[in-house]
């Protein structure tokens, strides 16, 4: 059974930083293309940041130099490492996994940012 449990949410005043944790279980993690999505209030999930299995990242132009997604292949953890953050960067943060042509998806944390 594919597990991914997000971490590291919360609440953070806007130029501030947090970093989000996905422990993936059940999956071959290091062959695992994964990446962080969001979802503000009343607006589509949106990709923030992905990681290949070979280390390459491509990142949203909203994120980009602010964010950095990386990836401990003997934790079976991604991160999401989030600087600069913008009262417009309020959503719910989702992991996701792309493992055998499915893909996986934790429940979220919710990430707040105040102005």
């Amino acid at each position: 059974q594919v597990q991914l449990v997000e971490s590291g949410g919360g609440l953070v005043q806007a130029g501030g930083s947090l970093r989000l944790s996905c422990a993936a279980s059940g999956l071959i993690f290091r062959i695992t293309a994964m990446g962080w999505y969001r979802q503000a209030p009343g607006k589509q999930r949106e990709l923030v940041a992905a990681i290949t299995r070979g280390g390459s990242t491509n990142y949203a132009d909203s994120v980009k130099g602010r964010f950095t997604i990386s990836r401990d292949n003997a934790k079976n953890t991604v991160y999401l490492q989030m600087n600069s953050l913008k009262p417009e960067d309020t959503a719910v943060y989702y992991c996701s996994g792309s493992w055998q042509g499915s893909d996986y998806w934790g429940r979220g944390t919710q990430v707040t940012v105040s102005s």
